[in-house]
C-alpha cells in the first residue's frame, strides 16, 4: 500500500461501517451520501486487498481481517484528534528551556530584574540571553530564528512577524538639575544650540530629534556619541550635556540622580514600546507563557502618567 495516495477519510469511513455495518447508515452517521460511502468501501476494499464487510441479510458482516483492523484503525484515529486537538503542555516549574530576546539596555534596565525575579521564583530551568541589536537587524533576527523575542518600537515588519502593544510612552528632555537654559530648552532655537547625547544605533534619536529635525531643515548639536543608555544619565547629571529619552526609562533615575525632565520642542513625541515574534511561535505554548509574563510585568507602565515638566 502507498500511504502517501491513502485518503484518512477512508479510515474515518471504515470506522463508521464496522459500527453501524450498514452502507447508508454509516453516510448518514458521516453526513455524506449513500453512494460516496459505497465508493469508500470499494476504496477501502482496493486498499487493504479483502472485502473487508460483506452483505448479511439487511447489513453488512465484517471479515476476518475487517475485525482485525477495527482496533488498530480506530486507535490510529483517536491518536490523530490527539495530535489535532490537544494543547502542548507548558509547565514553567519543571521546564528547561532557553530564549534569546532583544533587549536594549534601556528596556534591560526597565524590565530585566523584574523578569529574572519570576523566572527565579517561577520557572528556574528557563534560562534568557539578550542582544542589543539595531530595528532591521532585530527583524532579520526574528526571521532567521536568532532571536525568538524582540521588544523595541515602530519596526517596519513583514506580515511573518506579529506585533501586539505593551506600553504607550514618550521621549523627554534629561537635563541636569538647574542647567541654566532649563527653561530655554523647551524653545527649538535653544534646544538646537545646547549640546546633546546621541545614542547611536537607537530608533529614539533617529524618529524623535534627528529626522523630525531634518525634516524641516534643522540639525542639533551633537557632542556625544554613544552605544548605550544606562550611562546617559550620569553623563547628563555631570556636565550641561542634554540627552533625549523615552519617559519611563528617565524618570527611573529622577530621585537618584540631579536630573530632571523637560518637555522637547518636537511636533511628536508620543510612541509605543511593542513585542515582537514570529508567526512560527504563535501557537508554541512556551513561547506564549514568556509573552504573557512580559506582558505582566509590563503593566505598570501602562498605568503611569506623563510626570515631565
Amino acid at each position: 500500500m502507498d500511504l502517501r495516495r491513502l485518503d484518512l477519510n477512508l479510515l474515518v469511513a471504515f470506522d463508521a461501517l464496522l459500527r453501524v455495518r450498514h452502507v447508508t447508515r454509516a453516510a448518514q452517521l458521516l453526513g455524506i451520501g449513500q453512494s460516496g460511502m459505497s465508493a469508500a468501501l470499494a476504496r477501502l476494499r482496493q486498499a487493504f486487498g479483502d472485502q473487508l464487510l460483506v452483505k448479511q441479510g439487511g447489513g453488512l458482516r465484517p471479515t476476518a481481517r475487517a475485525l482485525a483492523l477495527e482496533p488498530e484503525i480506530r486507535r490510529i484515529l483517536r491518536d490523530v484528534e490527539r495530535v489535532m486537538t490537544d494543547q502542548p503542555v507548558f509547565d514553567p516549574a519543571t521546564a528547561r528551556r532557553g530564549f534569546a530576546l532583544r533587549m536594549s539596555d534601556l528596556l534591560c534596565h526597565l524590565l530585566l530584574p523584574a523578569l529574572v525575579r519570576r523566572l527565579r521564583a517561577d520557572a528556574p530551568g528557563v534560562t534568557l540571553k539578550t542582544a542589543h541589536l539595531g530595528p532591521e537587524a532585530t527583524v532579520d533576527a526574528l526571521e532567521r530564528d536568532d532571536i525568538e523575542l524582540a521588544l523595541s518600537m515602530s519596526l517596519k515588519i513583514p506580515k511573518s512577524i506579529v506585533a501586539t502593544t505593551l506600553f504607550d510612552d514618550r521621549v523627554v528632555i534629561v537635563a541636569r538639575r538647574g542647567h541654566p537654559q532649563r527653561r530655554g530648552m523647551r524653545a527649538l532655537d535653544t534646544f538646537l544650540t545646547l549640546p546633546q547625547v546621541k545614542i547611536a544605533q537607537s530608533p529614539i534619536d533617529d524618529r524623535f530629534a534627528d529626522r523630525q529635525l531634518a525634516e524641516a531643515g534643522h540639525q542639533r548639536l551633537i557632542a556625544l556619541a554613544m552605544p548605550h543608555w544606562v550611562v546617559v544619565v550620569d553623563v547628563v547629571a555631570a556636565s550641561d550635556l542634554i540627552a533625549i529619552m523615552p519617559e519611563s526609562f528617565a524618570q527611573t533615575f529622577v530621585r537618584d540622580r540631579a536630573i530632571e525632565l523637560v518637555t522637547p520642542p518636537l511636533a511628536n513625541t508620543a510612541f509605543t514600546w511593542s513585542l515582537y515574534w514570529h508567526r512560527r511561535y504563535t501557537a508554541d505554548a512556551s513561547h506564549a507563557w514568556l509573552r504573557g509574563v512580559v506582558t505582566e510585568l509590563t503593566a505598570p507602565f501602562r498605568k503611569r502618567g506623563p510626570k515631565s515638566a
